[in-house]
């Protein structure tokens, strides 16, 4: 009987060890062995000034921004209301009025 764990995404029982991971050759989900503490704490997304920030926020944005793909800018000083943290290098989701759904990075807002 193994004593390897299943698979966390599809619950595979055909899991193996490939040096420091286990890979699942079922979904080709790859995994470390051991789970260091930092995958085990919440991400923590700060704002411009060290605040941090949460779902729902109200944020400011401290500099204009261009759109990528676009002449379009959001100006200094517009609020975005409901924010949404997401994973990745943009990690603000949300909808400007006028602009339409756009993601943001946290570097450039502040908690409003």
């Amino acid at each position: 009987m193994s004593t390897l764990p299943t698979c966390p995404r599809c619950s595979s029982e055909f899991t193996y060890e490939d040096g420091d991971n286990y890979v699942c050759p079922e979904c080709a989900h790859e995994w470390p062995k051991q789970v260091t503490a930092s995958t085990d704490e919440a991400r923590v997304i700060r704002d411009s000034n060290g605040n941090v920030l949460q779902d729902g926020d109200t944020v400011t944005v401290i500099k204009d921004l261009k759109i990528k793909g676009s002449s379009s800018v959001v100006k200094v000083g517009t609020k975005v209301k409901n924010i949404r943290l997401v994973e990745g290098d943009h990690d603000i989701d949300c909808k400007i009025d006028g602009i339409g759904a756009m993601s943001l990075k946290s570097e450039f807002v502040k908690k409003a």
